[in-house]
């Protein structure tokens, strides 16, 4: 399974006095099973392009395929492709309507005209999944803490059993716990489930720490697209577009620049742990050597 995108356009308001390009000739793929970051500064193309990958927006021009067929084709089934490619978007909290959480979960799956025994289930198993126990499930949505809101609305996602799941900033005005919390039940359900997980942040550590593919967005292109080493390892050119590496990047290279042997390529805390304590090893072990020489 994958989703291709061939010399994708996309141009707000074409022909008039407002028209912009939010995305010019995007060509990527992304298989399954990948857990893709997608950074860029605001007005980067970033978020028209997620809204592209379920078609909730239509490009201007080029081709969009989702599992080989043209989702643009004469009756392609776009409420099919709809619940496999579910999009969870920024702060999806202020969509919840529903008097109890569970309710609120059967939405999606209800929609999709299955049994009320299989939207019973869906939904208990999705609740599940993000950590909600069912001692809040009766509770409604709004007497929940931001992070449980944010929960529930991925669950609601997750209940329509999509095979891509899309997130567009997910952590956005959670504090540190919830933030952690948040993305770390999305790692397990991409390593327990092999879900396809695309994640829209503006946290370069959070980029770092979780996927396992880097595409970044600037003025409607791709600017780059690689592991997170091969990505942040230009830092330099991400700042010239206005981004920027983990703050990890920036101190192993200072190391490295003061003349400690430390891995510049580290983009996360235990990677640049790692490299550090190696280094202090060996260095002791060195100096231990020298003093039993010297006596």
């Amino acid at each position: 399974m994958s989703i291709k995108l061939v010399n994708v356009n996309y141009i707000y308001s074409p022909k008039t006095a407002y028209e912009k390009k939010a995305l010019t000739n995007v060509s990527l793929e992304i298989q399954d099973g990948e857990f893709i970051g997608l950074i860029g500064h605001t007005g980067s193309g970033k978020s028209t392009l997620i809204q592209h990958l379920n078609g909730l927006m239509k490009a201007t021009s080029g081709h969009i395929y989702y599992n080989g067929n043209d989702i643009y084709a004469p009756k392609y089934n776009m409420r099919e492709l709809r619940s496999k490619v579910g999009l969870v978007f920024q702060y999806p909290e202020h969509q919840l309507f529903e008097t109890t959480i569970i309710e609120d979960v059967k939405f999606g799956p209800r929609n999709l005209g299955l049994s009320e025994e299989e939207i019973e289930k869906r939904a208990r198993e999705a609740l599940l999944q993000v950590g909600l126990t069912p001692d809040l499930w009766e509770a409604s949505p709004f007497e929940l803490s931001g992070g449980q809101k944010r929960r529930v609305a991925i669950a609601g996602v997750l209940a329509m059993q999509p095979e891509v799941l899309v997130l567009d900033e997910p952590t956005a005005g959670l504090d540190p716990k919830g933030r952690d919390e948040i993305l770390g039940e999305i790692e397990k359900l991409h390593k327990e489930r092999g879900i396809t997980v695309i994640l829209v942040s503006h946290s370069m550590e959070d980029v770092a720490e979780y996927v396992d593919r880097i595409i970044v967005m600037n003025h409607s292109k791709v600017f780059a697209d690689g592991t997170p080493k091969e990505v942040f390892s230009k830092y330099k050119e991400l700042e010239e577009i206005g981004l920027a590496a983990p703050q990890v990047t920036y101190v192993m290279h200072e190391l490295h620049d003061k003349g400690i042997p430390v891995d510049v390529n580290a983009t996360t805390v235990a990677e640049a742990k790692e490299s550090i304590l190696a280094w202090a090893k060996a260095n002791h072990y060195i100096n231990q050597t020298k003093d039993k020489v010297e006596v």
